[in-house]
């Protein structure tokens, strides 16, 4: 789960980082709407805390872009005050942590976060020549842009959608896709091995079929830091 954590007050910011830290999460922790947007910019999340009073901006506001931009994200707001609690909520938040909260108050929101996210599933109408799929996001092994549009590999095929694949990363659970190249989104419980390639990237081959893809130098590097190697067969 892929979290980023927001809150101008840098003991504050640590504690949360530390508390995810001993969850088992990565999470990438932001002080001010300037390093916000940057983080934006390089990665998409499923999940922000947010703290609500900052000096440049409201947590609020910064729900409402990262709603209107995802419907589908998850926002946890953190605070010392009780009096924004219905006002949080009817923006959409999952949930409204008051200071200081324990790390087992903070796992409880983030279960529930991940108990909302097992109940959604994308379904996309795809086409190849002259046949028509629709297509869940559970059978589709990877995906691989092709100019302004993408095409989805499952056991079966592959098709296209004229999407792009920004628009791809946002629809599928970041749980369960990774995107390890500019090009490339892979589904994570399709993956068979992973081996080692020259300049540190990753390649991938998958149970169902033969293909093998490879990641960028940067795509390696953040997958590696998302997830545990150990729990995938590894080759050299």
């Amino acid at each position: 789960m892929n979290i980023l954590v927001m809150d101008d007050e840098s003991l504050a910011l640590k504690r949360v980082e530390r508390f995810l830290k001993a969850l088992g999460y990565s999470c990438t922790c932001v002080d001010s709407l300037v390093a916000f947007e940057q983080a934006m910019a390089q990665k998409s999340y499923e999940l922000f805390i947010l703290d609500i009073h900052m000096p440049s901006i409201s947590g609020m506001d910064v729900a409402k872009k990262v709603l209107q931009a995802d419907p589908n994200a998850f926002i946890i707001f953190q605070t010392a005050y009780e009096a924004y609690a219905l006002k949080a909520f009817e923006i959409g938040a999952i949930d409204y942590l008051l200071k200081p909260f324990s790390q087992e108050t903070l796992q409880k929101s983030i279960e529930r976060a991940r108990s909302y996210q097992k109940e959604h599933h994308s379904s996309f109408m795809t086409r190849n020549k002259e046949e028509s799929y629709l297509i869940g996001e559970k059978e589709i092994i990877y995906i691989e842009a092709d100019l302004n549009e993408v095409m989805l590999r499952t056991k079966e095929h592959f098709s296209y959608l004229d999407r792009p694949i920004s628009f791809m990363e946002k629809m599928l659970s970041p749980t369960h896709f990774f995107r390890i190249h500019r090009s490339l989104i892979i589904h994570i419980d399709a993956i068979k091995s992973i081996r080692t390639v020259e300049q540190s990237k990753l390649e991938f081959s998958f149970k169902e079929i033969d293909d093998v893809i490879c990641s960028s130098k940067e795509g390696a590097k953040k997958f590696r830091e998302t997830y545990t190697i150990a729990s995938f067969k590894m080759t050299k």
